[in-house]
Order: C-alpha cells, then structure tokens, then sequence
C-alpha cells in the first residue's frame, strides 16, 4: 500500500480534511497505477462524505468503481444513495 494512501486515511480520520485532499489530489496527478488511483478516489468519496458533500462524495466514488469494480467503493455509494433518498428527496428535483 502506497504510504500516501496511508497517510490520506489517516488524516481523514484525524480530520485533517484539507491535508487529505492536497495529498490525495497530488497522488492521482502522477500516479499510473489503477487500484492506486482507485483508492485515492475512495477516500475522497469518504473525505466530502463526511463533510456531507454528497455530490462529490458520489462522484468519487464512482471515479472508484470506474476504476476497481470489486473496491470498497461500490458499497459506499450505495449508502450514500440510500442517505439521499431518505434525508434530501428535494434533492433529485433540481
């Protein structure tokens, strides 16, 4: 596992949400990897999930599954739809 990966999930857990997305957006400029890029993704999903960002938590997320169909992400999404349909129906309105 990439140690900026490692050091992402930390910070989200932490909090640190900008420290977060600065290392994560930094990872998918130059990496070349697939799951790589595909987790960094997931963690953003997670890292605007908690900021109740659910757009971006969304599009994240799928940016992941693009990428890794058999991730973590797929299941995220999932939950985050299941939010949105019970908290912001007004949301699919617009």
């Amino acid at each position: 596992m990439n140690a900026d990966i490692e050091k992402a999930r930390n910070y989200i857990k932490q909090g640190e949400i900008n420290l977060a997305n600065k290392l994560l957006s930094d990872l998918l400029s130059r990496s070349t990897d697939t799951k790589e890029k595909a987790e960094a993704y997931y963690l953003l999903g997670n890292l605007y999930r908690k900021q109740s960002d659910w757009r971006l938590a969304l599009d994240n997320y799928q940016l992941s599954i693009d990428l890794n169909p058999e991730g973590p992400a797929k299941s995220a999404q999932e939950m985050v739809q299941e939010i949105m349909n019970f908290f912001h129906t007004d949301m699919y309105n617009h």
